[in-house]
């Protein structure tokens, strides 16, 4: 790498809007993000299928998926 060109890799600190704090390395100090691993619903397990007009059910007839 050339030297003087990069930024500093520092400590980071990351707050979600749902409270959870964490930290990580980054050329910045402070990060808010929306929407972490503790929130999101894909890792919480609480994760939905909105169903528009049958779609899902269509799908899965399609696909022969209704076992």
């Amino acid at each position: 790498m050339k030297k003087n060109i990069h930024p500093d890799y520092k400590a980071c600190t990351v707050s979600c809007a749902c409270g959870n704090t964490f930290e990580t390395k980054s050329n910045v100090e402070t990060l808010r993000i929306d929407i972490c691993s503790a929130c999101h619903p894909f890792f919480t397990g609480e994760q939905k299928i909105v169903d528009a007009a049958g779609r899902v059910e269509k799908f899965k007839a399609k696909y022969n998926l209704n076992k």
